[in-house]
């Protein structure tokens, strides 16, 4: 076979450091999911949906057959935290002088049939988190996935 093909579609979930809800506005979240998809193309990983809340985001993605989970996580993450803190709304709100992404991540494959559901979830995050927090919402991917999980 002359070609090398991949189809892997991942999603991925990080927070705000401190889980500080820093993007209270549907704007702020549009344009950063906007940035974030144009990083994630520069990458060779399509952007599937990227979505979020006031403290986190969900980014659904085709993984480029040539990176690794760590490269994307770290340039999505470095890339939007200068970002983040140049844009006037970020610097017009004290919440974000000191931006910063949490650490670690939480990422899980998804398979394609399963495409569409994740999608729909991602895209109903504000609605979800009426009912959930983002570490009930982490603890439930996590179990799912027999994961353990450190709550520090």
């Amino acid at each position: 076979m002359p070609q090398s093909l991949a189809r892997v579609v991942l999603h991925l979930v990080f927070s705000v450091g401190d889980r500080d809800p820093v993007f209270v506005l549907p704007t702020m979240r549009d344009v950063a999911a906007q940035y974030m998809g144009g990083i994630l193309r520069n990458l060779d990983c399509p952007a599937i949906c990227v979505g979020g809340a006031v403290d986190h985001v969900h980014i659904l993605y085709a993984m480029s057959r040539t990176r690794t989970v760590a490269d994307v996580v770290g340039a999505l993450k470095r890339e939007t935290s200068g970002w983040i803190k140049s844009q006037s709304w970020a610097r017009g709100h004290a919440a974000f002088a000191g931006f910063r992404w949490q650490r670690g991540y939480g990422i899980f494959s998804v398979s394609e049939s399963r495409v569409q559901a994740a999608t729909n979830y991602i895209n109903a995050q504000a609605e979800h988190h009426r009912a959930a927090t983002f570490q009930e919402e982490h603890r439930r991917f996590a179990a799912r996935h027999g994961l353990a999980l450190d709550e520090r």
